[in-house]
């Protein structure tokens, strides 16, 4: 018995359209063609991402597993606010960037920026 991979991630809504236009709009992902009045999937990165207004998915709002990798943490914050989605101040680790952005339920959406491995060993930008 073993784990082949992640099937797929899942997060509570309670307006359907509402929060699909948030995640392919704002955020930007991908829908597969596997969407329901109450279960839509999104493609992200040979990754399955799926939301749903269900009893199954959980209470709307307290979701907070989903980290998205981005190109450029700065130019995406910006990308947000320019729809209309705040997200935190960035915080910097020794391996990356973070920065948080919740949908319009209230479940928390990490955005992560890795930085080079040159930058990770030393801490220096090469």
């Amino acid at each position: 018995m073993s784990i082949a991979r992640i099937a797929f991630t899942m997060y509570p809504v309670t307006d359907m359209a509402r929060a699909v236009t948030f995640y392919t709009d704002v955020l930007g992902l991908k829908k597969t063609d596997f969407a329901t009045d109450f279960w839509v999937e999104f493609d992200v990165a040979a990754s399955t991402f799926g939301i749903g207004n269900f009893e199954q998915v959980g209470k709307a709002g307290t979701a907070q597993s989903l980290a998205l990798e981005v190109d450029d943490m700065s130019a995406f914050r910006k990308a947000l606010a320019e729809r209309g989605h705040e997200s935190s101040e960035t915080f910097e680790t020794k391996v990356c960037w973070i920065s948080v952005v919740r949908d319009p339920d209230g479940n928390q959406i990490w955005l992560h920026q890795s930085k080079p491995p040159l930058e990770r060993r030393t801490g220096v930008i090469g």
